[in-house]
């Protein structure tokens, strides 16, 4: 049976929606592909052998230079789109921040800006795959 090439295959995203004390989310804005030029919560890719929430804690320190504690799975997210070669499984979690201030480290331009956002007025538009990531934040802070 012959084995599909990379991008034949799903790949695995984390993302962390992370909430400061005024309810605020932290949206960055993306330059690159996938769901390039959206709001996005920040995550990228986990890498062969590391644990997703291992991924979601490096990822967050590389892009915008917090240090975070996962408080707990908010969902999952799936984005199908063979016209662009892309099928995203994203694993989204919750999570505050313990150390540090929000800045983007992105050197090679993926992300624009960052921002704060109440959890109840976000901007538009929102990448598809933090959609469910922000819904199910606003369920559980808002409620």
């Amino acid at each position: 049976m012959p084995v599909a090439a990379a991008f034949d295959q799903p790949r695995i995203g984390v993302g962390a929606v992370i909430l400061n004390e005024r309810n605020e989310v932290l949206l960055v804005w993306r330059n690159r592909q996938p769901e390039q030029y959206t709001w996005s919560i920040p995550g990228g890719k986990v890498d062969p052998y590391e644990s997703l929430e291992t991924a979601v804690i490096r990822e967050i320190k590389e892009e915008v230079d917090l240090d975070i504690t996962i408080d707990q799975l908010l969902c999952t997210a799936e984005t199908i789109r063979p016209e662009r070669e892309e099928h995203w499984i994203s694993v989204l979690y919750s999570a505050r921040n313990i150390r540090g201030i929000a800045r983007n480290l992105e050197e090679g331009g993926a992300i624009g800006e960052i921002g704060w956002f109440p959890l109840h007025d976000l901007p538009s538009p929102l990448a598809c795959f933090a959609v469910p990531g922000l819904e199910a934040a606003k369920r559980l802070y808002m409620d």
